[in-house]
């Protein structure tokens, strides 16, 4: 069974390792009123730039952390919640809740992290709507388009 200490930092593991992750998901809207998606590299889907929110980071400066590292673009402003998806489903590598945001980007969309992103585009969403994009991005888009906040 192990001594008392090592029992209370088991738990006290279990206790800080068995919650959700949470990330955030940008939807960036550039001037021209395209939106940027990247190809990632783990699965080859297109999807929304985003991540995991650092420890003493908020959701706004992880939003523009993550657009920084992933596209080259930085937010001229912050848009809309678009939602949180917290469906323990949503993403098969871990359980993970997400916070989409919208925000209007300035900057060239190209690739800034090679390990993540295979290729950064920007798109019309006639587009997009015909790609099979990564994780529950199809939903975030579906909501997006129909001006609709979620709390799933």
């Amino acid at each position: 069974m192990g001594q008392p200490w090592q029992r209370a930092v088991r738990a006290l593991l279990g206790l800080l390792l068995r919650r959700p992750l949470i990330g955030v998901c940008v939807i960036p809207i550039l001037p021209n009123g395209s939106v940027v998606l990247m190809q990632r590299r783990d699965s080859g889907r297109w999807g929304f730039p985003g991540g995991l929110v650092d420890w003493g980071e908020d959701v706004a400066t992880t939003a523009q952390r993550e657009l920084a590292e992933e596209t080259s673009l930085t937010i001229a402003r912050m848009g809309r919640l678009v939602g949180v998806y917290s469906d323990p489903q949503r993403d098969a590598r871990f359980h993970s809740v997400c916070v989409t945001v919208e925000v209007f980007a300035t900057g060239t969309p190209r690739v800034n992290d090679p390990k993540e992103a295979m290729a950064v585009s920007d798109f019309q969403w006639a587009e997009v709507r015909e790609l099979n994009l990564a994780h529950d991005h199809a939903q975030h888009m579906q909501d997006y388009l129909a001006n609709r906040t979620v709390l799933d």
